[in-house]
């Protein structure tokens, strides 16, 4: 990558909260998460709030630390784990038990000079909008960006604008309850997208079923070795992620759906299941014309989401 595309004399701090880590990065007005400024720290529902907080704060003034003396730090975004509480910059993330309408954005505030301004939206809303800047949505304006990993989030772009809702939590795909599911939700639901489709829950089905591994990456593993049980599994979220799919493009339209996360790499196949599913809805073109895709972003598309909200604050309604 060339040093035109790497540096940027005006860097949004990027942080993402989730249920596993939180990261922070400097990243450029390109989409490009600027080398050497990344960190990230473990979070998870173990974590005292106060092991949360020292995380983020740990990771947030590390990447501080790497701002460049001839860069300008125009503003951070913040992607988390939800739900959020938009306005107030609140987050209580499921996963996370002890934070429960906790003032993240005010606390990573008090980090960044007065004035810089600071935007927390749920962290599906900030995929999707970089999917929809530099990633696999690019020419579309209706569009839901997903993750598949400890959790299942989602967000939405209609019209070209996004879409949060009152509260900030519009788009929270993981939490459609999918029809034939029984899995019962931590959010209170029965067959809810997350207790199905998520890394753990079907790693956990498919220990149930006799699987002896224990994570997502062993169930890859199984499943490109032909194991039934793996097989299964993975036909089983792929179906559910189908279904949800579906009934999100009945009722908004969607044109493509950009999915990543770690869990959305155990197969291409994931995908096909999703498709099939969607298939289904034969007497509805306006919904098998969705395009399932996997994300067009690296691992770094959490944090390009994040700054996005920065650099394409244009975008946000």
């Amino acid at each position: 990558m060339t040093d035109s595309t790497t540096q940027s004399s005006s860097l949004a701090l990027a942080v993402d909260l989730g249920g596993t880590k939180v990261e922070a990065a400097l990243v450029t007005d390109q989409g490009v998460v600027l080398p050497g400024t990344r960190h990230r720290s473990p979070t998870g529902p173990g974590r005292t709030s106060d092991e949360l907080q020292a995380a983020v704060d740990e990771v947030v003034t590390a990447t501080l630390a790497t701002l460049p003396a001839d860069a300008t730090l125009i503003g951070v975004g913040i992607g988390s784990a939800g739900p959020v509480d938009e306005v107030n910059g609140l987050v209580s993330p499921l996963n996370m038990p002890v934070w429960r309408g906790y003032p993240l954005r005010d606390r990573v505030a008090q980090h960044v000079p007065a004035g810089v301004p600071v935007t927390l939206r749920m962290d599906g809303l900030a995929i999707t909008l970089a999917e929809h800047w530099v990633g696999a949505a690019q020419g579309s304006d209706h569009v839901m960006g997903m993750i598949v990993s400890t959790g299942v989030g989602g967000g939405l772009i209609l019209h070209g604008r996004t879409v949060s809702g009152p509260t900030g939590n519009a788009g929270h795909i993981g939490h459609v309850e999918c029809g034939g599911f029984d899995d019962p939700c931590a959010c209170g639901g029965t067959g809810c997208l997350e207790a199905v489709a998520s890394g753990p829950k079907t790693v956990a089905w498919a220990q149930r079923q006799g699987f002896t591994g224990t994570t997502g990456e062993e169930l890859a593993a199984a499943y490109a070795a032909g194991d039934e049980v793996a097989v299964a599994a993975v036909q089983r979220s792929g179906r559910a992620l189908g279904q949800a799919i579906a009934a999100a493009t009945s009722l908004v339209d969607l044109e493509v759906v950009a999915i990543g996360g770690g869990f959305s790499h155990v197969s291409p196949d994931l995908f096909e299941y999703a498709r099939q599913a969607v298939a289904e809805r034969a007497e509805f073109p306006f919904v098998t014309k969705v395009r399932i895709v996997p994300t067009g972003l690296s691992q770094d598309g959490p944090l390009i989401g994040a700054a996005a909200l920065v650099h394409r604050a244009d975008v946000l309604r």
